[in-house]
């Protein structure tokens, strides 16, 4: 599944009850921020967005989880121009999702040994893939940077290049600020669009 796919999912009406959804929501920033906690306490690198608040707590203070929550509410301001409308779902994703990933962070024991620090990455990447697809299966409202991507989308932009210039952006201004790039950066990168394919059909309501 492309990102075009992905985000055609995001904005179909998702099936199932309103109680089951908001469920499927919650459940799914939960996850979300368990991958974000185990990917960083492993030490091997950060997904892009998760460099560059990784390099803004370096160097500003304050919790990775905090600057998740601050950049997701700046990230919505840029909504603005580009008339994108926030749902349920996006406002709880910049609410909960930084609260969550700290918490992840602070119960995560130190992992130590190499081959520890590889199964976070390898667990945290996994539990990212499939909180996708609870996310997006609850069909309440894009995160703040998913709605940027299709915002530059409806400018002309096609989804891929939007992803990648922020991605990217994101990654480069991370890595200047001091947060951790390595192999594990590669392996989300290479992983995340696989795993989301899978877990989408997986994690569709059923009713």
């Amino acid at each position: 599944m492309d990102d075009k796919a992905i985000m055609s999912e995001a904005s179909l009406p998702t099936l199932g009850s309103f109680p089951g959804r908001l469920l499927r929501l919650y459940s799914g920033l939960a996850l979300y921020g368990v991958g974000i906690g185990l990917q960083i306490e492993s030490r091997l690198g950060g997904s892009p967005w998760d460099v560059f608040h990784q390099g803004l707590s370096i160097h500003l203070g304050l919790s990775i989880g905090t600057w998740i929550i601050l950049v997701g509410a700046a990230v919505m301001l840029l909504w603005i121009p580009l008339k994108q409308r926030p749902g349920i779902g996006t406002l709880s994703n910049v609410l909960f999702l930084g609260l969550f990933a700290d918490a992840a962070m602070w119960l995560a024991p130190e992992p130590g040994p190499l081959a520890v620090r590889w199964a976070y990455l390898l667990l945290g990447v996994v539990a990212t893939g499939a909180a996708t697809g609870l996310y997006i299966g609850a069909g309440l409202g894009p995160g703040p940077r998913d709605g940027l991507m299709t915002g530059l989308n409806r400018l002309g932009l096609s989804i891929r290049s939007a992803r990648t210039l922020i991605e990217v952006t994101a990654l480069a201004v991370g890595w200047l600020l001091g947060g951790t790039v390595g192999l594990g950066t590669l392996v989300f990168a290479l992983a995340i669009g696989p795993l989301t394919q899978f877990f989408m059909p997986l994690m569709r309501p059923k009713d």
